[in-house]
């Protein structure tokens, strides 16, 4: 029997094994093929020089190797402990483990480097839908077309050689290390089984479930006012994090089993074939999974939360931008908005134009707002405000004693918490005029550049004149005046935007375009989103396919169980139906434990990052947990060949 026949029937015997490894490879190497291939299109030239796109993907592209790093030296070291015993018995019949270590070296090198050449093959063909998703996200107006980048192949070959050299020395170890009857005992040697759940694990059970509810629990405390200091702050966060992946270690270690233990006690331990086949096989199986089964949950919550964040920002880029400049064009000069109205009229494009007069006013917030700036003191809510009359807004006549706040945005209550009803007091050189607030809202209805982050007070005309005689100069912004313009027909809002941009008015004033603010934050939060989507997408295949490999290893060993099962009368649909219950929890657990982390986290500070939390959010965990649910699906067709092979 030759060497090159050992390795053809290894290769041909192993198929079926390697299948999903191989498809996840050739996936890897597509996407960080089509990945890199980005960097050096020309393409994406304008990308880069607006908003630093080279920087976030250059950055992307490292995140991306370790991914796809730790995922292939995973699956090897899971494959290699599966062939132990067939490397035994090379041993046996006489190979030296050189020799055997070349035949594996020859194999893995067949199938590495031709999905390596298959993946390039599939990320070329898709690098022209990639980045046409891109330059769709990010409202690029740019042609994408099919490049070949030499560059990129050169770079995806080095990266994933470096790879495959560390594969060949893990398994170079591997074999140096493991004497012939070690090998025959690596596999029953992986899996720690035990039967009988102790106090002690209880006890660790309860309190990971103690930790994971403390990390919960200060996330929705975290920007309510209870850390004030940026030390505070920061130990808060790392008490969240460390509480959290310890308790998700230890709930995996022990709370899993506790729970499953006090299900059978229930029950008396008498169970159906069902709950044998899932809640039992789980119970034995948790305790030594529960390190890999952290580390998903971790990546995954994080992966979801930052990909829910960036989508959040993505998503909100409209809102936020009209928040920003509320009429299409905005001006702090008269003199610019008259050229920019000239050259409108020149144009034919008809427009409207708001005038606001804005104050700039001292306000005492002390009675209304809830201390959480860190001082005790009442001057820390006193406040510089921007004022305008109700004059300046439509169908609004106030009381002399009362103003309207508009302008409230979720950050600014999150950290100022003011109140809907009560008493400010607007403070003058000479005198101090209090106001009931009547309402909050938020609409804006000047740019940001006279809000400074806060609400604008809308008073009475009558209030307005007394404040206005009796304003701080020192404080006054160089321009008082707000000018708007509202493009009448929106089918001419480009072609406004064209001539706004070829102005170019005043350098020391703050003239804005409402669609260009839209546009440059729908282009640095869509690259963000699609790095993170890109990376999340990598995770969620290598983290499925590593759950799935684990699923293999348990139903070839468990082989002769269902074997037994079956010349006992039970049917291959009643041994599926447990089988089904059991991947429901080893693909669940990980995925609901993994959705509650990142639903806290973004939940704790999604408002800084824009105006939408829902829609977002929940976009994003339905579409995880759709693609996550796929590998659930393909483990339970393994094991199901694997119960009709029994007999």
């Amino acid at each position: 029997m030759s060497i090159n026949y050992i390795i053809l029937r290894n290769l041909k015997k192993n198929a079926k094994n390697y299948y999903l490894y191989v498809f996840a490879l050739i996936f890897s190497v597509a996407l960080y093929f089509a990945f890199v291939t980005l960097q050096y299109d020309p393409a994406m030239d304008e990308i880069k020089g607006s908003i630093k796109g080279g920087a976030a993907i250059g950055a992307g592209s490292i995140l991306l190797i370790a991914i796809v790093s730790i995922f292939l030296l995973y699956a090897n070291n899971l494959f290699i402990k599966r062939r132990s015993k067939e490397i035994g018995l090379f041993q046996l019949i006489g190979l030296t483990k050189n020799r055997i270590f070349r035949i594996l070296t020859v194999e893995n090198f067949i199938l590495y480097f031709g999905s390596l050449l298959i993946g390039m093959f599939v990320g070329f063909s898709f690098s022209k839908l990639i980045i046409m998703i891109l330059f769709k996200i990010t409202a690029v107006e740019s042609g994408a077309t099919l490049r070949f980048s030499v560059q990129a192949v050169i770079q995806t070959i080095i990266v994933f050689l470096a790879i495959y050299l560390l594969i060949m020395l893990m398994n170079y170890t591997f074999m140096k290390r493991q004497s012939i009857l070690s090998l025959f005992r690596v596999r029953s040697s992986t899996e720690e089984k035990v039967k009988k759940v102790s106090g002690w694990e209880m006890i660790l059970g309860i309190f990971g479930l103690a930790l994971i509810a403390l990390g919960y629990y200060i996330s929705t405390k975290l920007f309510s006012g209870d850390f004030i200091a940026m030390t505070e702050l920061f130990l808060a966060m790392v008490v969240i994090l460390g509480s959290v992946i310890v308790g998700t270690y230890l709930f995996y270690k022990g709370s899993v089993r506790f729970i499953f233990y006090l299900i059978r006690r229930q029950k008396g331990g008498y169970l159906n074939i069902n709950e044998v086949l899932s809640l039992s096989s789980i119970m034995f199986r948790m305790k030594s999974n529960a390190l890999m089964l952290t580390i998903i949950t971790t990546v995954s919550a994080l992966a979801i939360g930052l990909l829910s964040l960036s989508y959040i920002s993505y998503y909100s880029a409209e809102r936020s931008g009209k928040n920003d400049v509320p009429n299409d064009f905005s001006f702090t000069v008269q003199a610019d908005a008259d050229k920019f109205k000239e050259a409108l009229t020149s144009s034919g494009i008809p427009f409207q134009e708001t005038f606001i007069d804005v104050l700039q006013v001292k306000a005492d917030f002390a009675q209304v707002m809830e201390n959480r700036l860190g001082n005790d003191d009442s001057d820390a809510q006193v406040m510089i405000i921007g004022i305008i009359s109700d004059t300046s807004v439509n169908e609004l006549d106030l009381p002399e004693g009362e103003t309207l706040l508009t302008g409230s945005s979720d950050l600014m209550q999150t950290f100022f918490a003011i109140k809907d009803s009560g008493e400010i007091q607007f403070m003058g050189q000479q005198e101090v005029i209090p106001q009931q607030i009547r309402a909050i809202n938020r609409e804006h209805l000047v740019s940001w550049h006279f809000r400074g982050g806060l609400p604008i007070a809308v008073v009475d005309q009558t209030v307005f004149e007394r404040l206005k005689q009796d304003a701080d100069p020192e404080i006054q912004k160089k321009s008082s005046t707000y000018i708007g313009i509202d493009i009448t027909d929106a089918a001419e809002l480009n072609e406004a935007n064209a001539i706004f941009e070829k102005l170019e008015l005043g350098q020391d004033s703050i003239n804005e375009s409402q669609l260009a603010v839209i546009r440059n934050q729908q282009q640095t939060m869509g690259l963000i989103m699609f790095v993170v989507g890109f990376l999340g997408l990598t995770f969620l295949m290598t983290s499925g396919c590593i759950l799935y490999f684990k699923q293999m290893d348990e139903s070839e060993e468990e082989k002769p169980n269902y074997t037994i099962l079956r010349k006992l009368g039970f049917s291959q649909g009643d041994l599926l139906k447990g089988i089904q219950a059991k991947q429901l929890f080893n693909f669940g657990i990980p995925l609901i434990v993994g959705l509650l982390h990142s639903y806290f986290a973004v939940k704790s500070g999604w408002f800084l990052f824009g105006t939408e939390l829902w829609t977002p959010m929940i976009l994003v965990m339905l579409l995880y947990t759709v693609l996550y649910s796929i590998f659930a699906i393909l483990s339970v067709l393994y094991y199901k060949r694997v119960i009709r092979e029994a007999l």
